[in-house]
């Protein structure tokens, strides 16, 4: 059980693992997304762009390609607050900024930022937190920006090697950075970061690099050889490749986060924190693989 995401019609001319980028070519990104929530095995599904309290989008705009997730804190269900609201109401309003062109491709934390503000204003109080990771390819410049902050994040693959990532940013174990909405009795005491606080980043792509962004709940069941593994498979940039190497990655890391005897990345963390832990981190998972390809309209 399953979704997929699509975006855009791009010519994939490339040859996996990179070329040298001395043309003038528009870049595109060709995306497929793939997700599980935590409860899917008690049969509960959301509609949309969303996968138990992770949200996600891919949009795109004449001089960028843009796509997101989002992981909403699960604690505010202890308080009668479902996160996947206020999760899936940033991606949502990230989406809607980027297609009406309110963006500058190269601040990425605008986006956030902009999203948040409207979340802050609106009339009806959205109570929630989330972590957030926002991906931007400058379609002319060739360049790459991004925003995350918390413990979601990206990672850029080429020749079959990790050549960027992002940061992971927690408060202390297990404690993310995070947007928040709390209400007014609890502002103080609910933590809270400031968009600004996202770490940012920019950096030239190739023809063919893989960028795969993702919620923790891959990335804290699956390690990076892993990752490579399956991203091995990919054999051509067309979408129903992507699509399926996807849809892979998302359905090993959700086996493997019911595994009682895996030893994850997250349980290594746990015991780096002195905490006797193992096997795998139950967790929503969203996954968004892309390829950089040349773009046609």
């Amino acid at each position: 059980m399953f979704s997929v995401l699509s975006y855009g019609r791009l010519v994939a001319r490339a040859v996996l693992g990179g070329l040298s980028q001395t043309d003038s070519r528009d870049y595109g990104l060709v995306t497929a997304g793939c997700g599980f929530g935590k409860d899917f095995r008690k049969g509960l599904l959301k509609k949309g762009a969303c996968y138990g309290d992770d949200a996600c989008f891919v949009a795109r705009h004449r001089s960028a390609d843009v796509l997101g997730v989002a992981d909403g804190v699960g604690g505010w269900r202890d308080y009668g607050v479902d996160p996947s609201q206020f999760s899936g109401t940033l991606m949502r309003t990230c989406e809607r900024l980027v297609k009406e062109g309110r963006f500058v491709p190269s601040n990425p934390i605008g986006i956030l930022t902009t999203s948040y503000c409207e979340l802050l204003q609106n009339k009806v109080p959205l109570l929630g937190s989330s972590t957030a990771c926002i991906v931007v390819l400058d379609r002319t410049s060739h360049r790459l920006h991004t925003a995350n902050l918390g413990d979601s994040g990206f990672l850029v693959v080429r020749g079959g090697q990790v050549v960027h990532r992002s940061d992971e940013q927690q408060h202390y174990f297990n404690t993310p950075f995070q947007l928040s909405i709390a209400p007014p009795e609890a502002e103080g005491v609910v933590l809270s970061d400031s968009p600004d606080a996202a770490d940012s980043t920019s950096f030239d792509v190739q023809l063919g690099d893989i960028i795969l962004t993702a919620t923790d709940g891959l990335f804290d069941n699956m390690p990076d050889y892993m990752i490579l593994q399956e991203l091995k498979k990919l054999k051509n940039s067309n979408y129903e490749s992507i699509q399926q190497t996807a849809r892979s990655i998302a359905e090993q890391a959700h086996e493997l986060a019911y595994d009682p005897n895996y030893m994850s990345p997250f349980a290594q963390f746990a015991c780096d924190n002195g905490l006797n832990v193992r096997g795998g981190k139950p967790d929503d998972i969203t996954v968004l693989l892309s390829i950089v390809a040349e773009y046609t309209d």
